[in-house]
């Protein structure tokens, strides 16, 4: 089968259905060289120096295909503005503290765990035969509890797409976090909407929703609390495959908020990789990291209930 790329927010189409990974849509220097094309030339607001940003993409549950291409343009991103220098591993060895000091901000990219624990510290450490469960589950609360007190103090932290997943039944997390992952129905085109046109974080849109094919995101737990400012969001009542009819339509898919003194991103969109061949999401997710890092100042105070 011939390879190729495709238009923005398409999909691959395959043997009489629609398919989408890795596969049919590789990580090409191709592909790279057009996501830098597209890319912005600078960062929106100066920065005194350059930033150390650390990209984790470690899974441990669903692989969702578009690891690489995501850790690859935030990459692009962050270098072609040279407003940041870039660190990439899958090593939970990076959530020591002395590791995690070296830091402004990180980036969880897609980094979804496995089974009822839905804990990826601990779904490494469960293969360290070394290790007591006793000790393992010592282990993984500390490097959690590690995460909370960087961003607490200051840390940075981005989220992308499953990245929300990553300790989906902690507490603490999800509130850090603004909410935690409930389900997706399949696939489908949505119309993501502006929460407030003239925010910072979203002028990359030019004050207009945009389509995409993506999976829509529903959230339970700390997202109920509102904690956050919102973006961008998706009217539920638009969406096919739904678990159960919602009462409110509006649900938000990306959003800013402090913990402690720290600054968290979350977006959900994309699960495909299509979705960055827009230059306004590229423009987005820099905007993204500029809040997290501290250079961008905007409105991050939560909506409440």
């Amino acid at each position: 089968m011939q390879r190729f790329l495709l238009p923005i927010f398409a999909f691959i189409f395959i043997g009489g259905a629609f398919a989408q990974d890795a596969a049919a849509f590789p990580l090409t220097d191709e592909w790279l060289g057009k996501i830098e094309k597209l890319a912005p030339d600078t960062t929106t607001v100066h920065m005194e120096r350059k930033k150390n940003i650390l990209i984790f993409s470690l899974f441990t549950g669903f692989e969702h295909w578009t690891i690489p291409h995501t850790e690859a343009v935030i990459k692009c991103i962050a270098e072609k503005s040279k407003g940041f220098t870039v660190t990439t591993s899958t090593d939970i060895a990076q959530f020591e503290k002395d590791h995690l000091k070296n830091y402004d901000a990180i980036v969880l990219n897609n980094n979804c765990s496995i089974g009822d624990k839905r804990n990826l510290f601990w779904d490494v450490l469960k293969t360290d035969t070394s290790l007591t469960d006793a000790q393992r589950w010592s282990r993984a609360h500390q490097l959690e509890t590690n995460l909370l007190q960087y961003v607490k103090n200051g840390g940075g932290l981005m989220v992308l797409h499953g990245g929300i997943v990553m300790q989906n039944n902690s507490e603490k997390f999800g509130e850090m976090l603004g909410g935690s992952f409930d389900y997706h129905p399949k696939q489908q085109k949505i119309k993501v909407k502006l929460a407030a046109a003239d925010h910072p974080l979203v002028q990359a849109f030019q004050g207009k929703e945009f389509e995409h094919i993506d999976e829509p995101y529903f959230f339970n737990n700390a997202y109920f609390d509102y904690n956050f400012r919102p973006l961008l969001y998706m009217d539920a009542d638009k969406l096919v495959g739904k678990k159960e009819e919602v009462k409110d339509t509006v649900k938000y898919i990306s959003w800013i908020k402090r913990y402690g003194q720290g600054r968290v991103f979350y977006c959900s969109p994309s699960h495909n990789a299509q979705s960055m061949e827009n230059p306004q999401m590229l423009q987005f997710l820099l905007d993204g990291l500029q809040y997290v890092t501290g250079d961008l100042e905007c409105d991050d105070s939560p909506i409440g209930k």
